[in-house]
């Protein structure tokens, strides 16, 4: 007899949903939320055991979460199914913390940049640069992805800064990047790309008004730190 194993067939006190009526959602651990949303395991495994060795190989949620469509599906027990249902799961956690919820999310200091973006940069593996468009009032109107690797005057060019908040009539722009190494240290280059930018942002009438870097839980601002 296979044993394929749902939710339903294990016994009634180790039912995550049952546990989950009783208990509450607080009450249960990450393998038994993940096992809720993806419901059935594998011939191999029961669907806690699968949910548990995703988790451990993975290194916990936060690994599991920033894993693309390709790489789940190279885990045995993981079809486009479950790889799909994954990827919502990570994709809600993101917009949970920004303005994509369906508010309006507004800007009022350096932290709330950085809280906007810190979730989905902080475990970058490569150095991703993002304008975030303002409006007058500081609402934001759009992220927008600009460059992928080392930063550096040649990579960084104006025209692809400022092409989207020209077209989005935007009145003011805050760049952001990460740091892998999770320091958000500035650097040299850092700062040469920040003053570059802050001159064209003059000429063409949309201000520069904040370089965030993004560290591991942390980051600088280059308006507190006066370098902007």
């Amino acid at each position: 007899m296979s044993d394929l194993l749902k939710i339903k067939q294990l016994p009634l006190n180790e039912r995550p949903r049952e546990r989950l009526y009783r208990y509450g959602a607080s009450s249960l651990s990450n393998s038994e939320l993940l096992a809720i949303i993806l419901r059935t395991g594998s011939k191999k495994e029961s669907i806690i055991s699968l949910s548990n060795r995703l988790l451990v190989l993975c290194g916990g949620l936060n690994g599991l979460l920033r894993l693309s469509l390709e790489q789940l599906l190279e885990f045995e027990g993981i079809g486009m199914a479950k790889a799909v249902q994954i990827l919502a799961i990570a994709e809600l956690s993101k917009r949970f913390t920004s303005y994509k919820s369906g508010s309006l999310y507004k800007i009022n200091c350096p932290k709330d940049a950085a809280v906007l973006l810190m979730q989905e940069m902080r475990y970058l593996s490569k150095e991703v640069l993002k304008v975030i468009l303002l409006s007058t009032k500081n609402i934001v109107l759009k992220i927008v992805d600009v460059s992928i690797g080392n930063l550096n005057s040649s990579v960084v060019h104006p025209r692809e800064v400022f092409n989207e908040a020209i077209i989005c009539h935007s009145a003011s722009i805050i760049v952001c990047h990460n740091h892998p190494s999770g320091d958000p240290s500035p650097s040299n280059e850092d700062i040469n790309i920040t003053q570059r930018l802050k001159e064209c942002g003059k000429l063409l009438g949309i201000e520069l008004i904040d370089h965030i870097i993004i560290g591991d839980g942390i980051y600088v601002s280059f308006k507190e730190k006066t370098i902007i």
